[in-house]
């Protein structure tokens, strides 16, 4: 019995080992950070959220303040002679309004960041349909943010030129250049062995 189940056991293990050499770990890089720099008209998509921090919500601070120096004084004027419903109401929307405005810095971080998206969830849309051709067609089995790595990856597995290829976005100059370098040696013909001295 025991004979049998350690044949059992090696088979498993023989069988395992082929099954993990037969799924060939492949890694890639990836950041929307970084191709978002690469993003053509990125400049614009800038410009537009200043027009929105400036139009939208400076308009609406400016109006939450006003609303609630207007109910607060209010408040402090008419809450003795108020029932006590009405009271509760109003006290609740000021408290509502000093919470929002006291944490405007964060609001409207979130608004921004809900803006952005917005924006660009056209271009982004074709950025991950790209990347996930890229990822099949090229068989990565994992895909990592750059800064999970202690040295830089190899340009071969950076998605994000990948990607930015694959969309005909331009890249920054040297990294145009890395690119040559790197395919330069490949595309070098061989050179003929040298002669050993003496003969020829």
């Amino acid at each position: 019995m025991k004979k049998v189940l350690l044949v059992l056991a090696i088979a498993f293990v023989a069988s395992f080992a082929n099954n993990l050499q037969a799924q060939q770990i492949k890694i890639g890089v990836f950041d929307e950070e970084t191709i978002l720099q690469l993003m053509p008209g990125i400049q614009k998509i800038d410009s537009l959220l200043q027009i929105y921090l400036k139009d939208s919500l400076g308009v609406e601070r400016d109006y939450d303040l006003t609303q609630y120096q207007r109910k607060d004084s209010a408040f402090k004027k008419d809450s003795a002679t108020m029932p006590a419903k009405a009271r509760e109401m109003m006290k609740k929307e000021i408290n509502e309004l000093g919470y929002k405005l006291v944490n405007w810095n964060q609001y409207q971080q979130q608004m921004l960041q809900n803006k952005q998206a917005e924006l660009l969830a056209p271009t982004m849309q074709k950025v991950y349909d790209a990347l996930r051709d890229i990822i099949a067609n090229e068989k990565y089995t994992h895909v990592f943010k750059s800064d999970a790595f202690f040295a830089p990856p190899s340009l071969s597995d950076n998605l994000v030129i990948k990607v930015a290829q694959k969309l005909k976005w331009a890249l920054p100059k040297e990294v145009e250049d890395a690119l040559k370098a790197q395919a330069a040696p490949a595309q070098q013909p061989a050179k003929p062995a040298a002669k050993p001295a003496g003969k020829g």
